[in-house]
């Protein structure tokens, strides 16, 4: 019974599961929160409180103390340790860690009595890693921007505008702002690279999948960018691994976690991604004609693509297929919270969002619609502090057709924004708590005109690095898994209604017309 294990550093824990591969099942999750079981570094939500001028950072030594207490839970558990045959993992996207030449070193001879904070603490050049809420690099984003030309020179090249959260922005402020600190600096990796490189005992590579959210890969060589590089900071491509593919066996498991916890000596470490990469693997999306929509505080879109396009407008990003070929990832600020707004303002639950409530007004709204910007958005650009209504008559704002046009105008907005992906989904998965909202999901598949199934995938990431652990150490075809671990909820599918395409043509029409004379955009 080969078991395969697959871990996540997400923002504000350290989570573990376990698979058996031959029974394709989930046996055995942990999970290490920051807050609650770490509390003595002060990062209730797992970043340090308290940055000035956008600064998020967190601590990467927490990181590693959560890494300790996950495999120490494991081995503490009914999970034999030794039956585990390969490990891969997930990291937020866009954090940075800053380290010296003699981390290698270090992670070589690392001494299974001692902690692993104890033997990297001196070796980081940086104590501290922004993450990708760190918003203070703008200026470092407009340097970027005008060394390569212009926005659409830099996402053609990388995938995505210069982005603050990014990466590359990250590198280049900390290299302007502390001279001593980035001489000293001999490797720069990403949350998964870090990570990876602790478990395997050696510094590895950086994955296409996670290095496409930096700024600074090339999409179509899978280098790193000499221009991106040089726009950057000095001397950039030295300090940085070599981008790899993400199925790369980088060794075996780290003889610290063999003595302390009874890992396998042979046990083989597959290169670690991003969250949003293994979430793609993780809820059997890896292959085009699957879309894939979270409804979260902030709602995000993700597909598979077979070419790396980019969006002209620079609205969405474009990363690494961990499977192969590309992925796209698009994120739409006014999400929940925007229905939640709604729902408070009109005085309504949740009940008026489902079928019965969505019921009582056409679909279409008989083109009353709405851009359901309740605050800045970042798909499309626009900075407005209320939605704009169009096609209503004066005091005609009964609240079941408000919530229908709320809806309507999110998921046109979804799929307007989402047409540069080249990609016609055959199916749409919803995940995330309104997921679960029959109405919602009837209103996407009407909108979209394709089946939409909810899709309950707990710990995503997780689940996507051991589902691509067990792919390329154990060769187990991606199929196989995803029809094993992705299924869609028995009883949840829904598809359009009958006569609702030419419906939301028509108010799609209207919808972008309503966008452009409300807002100064490109014409998309």
């Amino acid at each position: 019974m080969p078991l395969v294990l697959g871990l996540d550093s997400s923002t504000q824990s350290v989570s573990a599961v376990v698979i058996d591969v031959d029974s394709k099942s989930i046996i055995h999750e942990e999970s290490v929160s920051f807050g609650e079981d770490l509390p003595d570094y002060g990062q209730p939500s797992g970043f340090i409180p308290g940055g000035e001028n956008g600064e998020v950072h967190s601590d990467p030594l927490m990181w590693l103390d959560a890494l300790e207490l996950v495999f120490s839970r494991l081995a503490s558990s009914p999970v034999e340790m030794s039956r585990i045959v390969a490990v891969s993992g997930s990291g937020q996207q866009h954090g940075s860690v800053y380290l010296d030449e003699g981390f290698a070193d270090a992670l070589e001879n690392m001494d299974p009595r001692k902690t692993l904070k104890g033997q990297i603490l001196s070796h980081l050049t940086r104590q501290t890693a922004p993450i990708w809420m760190d918003t203070s690099t703008s200026a470092e984003c407009s340097e970027i921007t005008r060394a390569l030309g212009g926005d659409s020179a830099v996402c053609s090249r990388s995938g995505s505008i210069a982005i603050e959260r990014f990466t590359g922005p990250q590198i280049r402020r900390f290299a302007k702002t502390s001279y001593d600190g980035w001489e000293l600096t001999g490797v720069i990796h990403l949350v998964s690279s870090f990570m990876a490189s602790v478990v395997a005992g050696r510094n590895v590579g950086i994955d296409y999948g996670d290095g496409a959210g930096m700024n600074l890969l090339n999409l179509a060589s899978g280098d790193w960018d000499e221009d991106l590089l040089k726009a950057t900071a000095p001397d950039l491509r030295a300090k940085l691994p070599l981008p790899k593919p993400s199925g790369t066996v980088v060794g075996t498991v780290s003889q610290f976690f063999v003595e302390n916890y009874g890992m396998n000596a042979d046990c083989k470490v597959v290169l670690f991604s991003g969250d949003n990469p293994c979430s793609l693997v993780g809820m059997g999306a890896s292959k085009p004609g699957k879309l894939v929509i979270s409804l979260g505080t902030s709602d995000t879109l993700f597909a598979a693509m077979p070419d790396p396009r980019t969006d002209p407008n620079g609205f969405g990003h474009v990363f690494g297929n961990p499977m192969g070929g590309f992925m796209s990832l698009i994120c739409f600020l006014n999400g929940s919270l925007a229905r939640e707004k709604v729902r408070d303002d009109l005085g309504l639950d949740w009940s008026d969002f489902d079928r019965e409530g969505l019921d009582q007004t056409p679909p279409g709204n008989l083109g009353r619609g709405m851009l359901p910007f309740f605050g800045p958005e970042i798909t499309p650009r626009v900075s407005s502090s209320a939605p704009v209504y169009f096609g209503w008559k004066e005091l005609e704002r009964e609240p079941a057709a408000v919530v229908r046009a709320l809806l309507e105008g999110q998921f046109i907005n979804m799929k307007v924004h989402s047409r540069w992906l080249g990609v016609s989904p055959e199916t749409i998965f919803l995940t995330g708590g309104a997921s679960k909202n029959t109405g919602i999901a009837q209103t996407v598949a009407d909108v979209f005109g394709v089946p939409v199934s909810r899709l309950s995938v707990a710990g995503s990431a997780a689940l996507g690095a051991a589902m691509r652990a067990a792919n390329a150490d154990c060769g187990i075809p991606i199929d196989s898994l995803e029809g094993a671990f992705c299924q869609p909820e028995a009883g949840s599918t829904v598809v359009p209604g009958e006569g609702t395409g030419k419906i939301y043509q028509e108010l799609e029409q209207k919808w972008v017309s309503a966008l452009h004379e409300a807002f100064p955009l490109p014409k998309d």
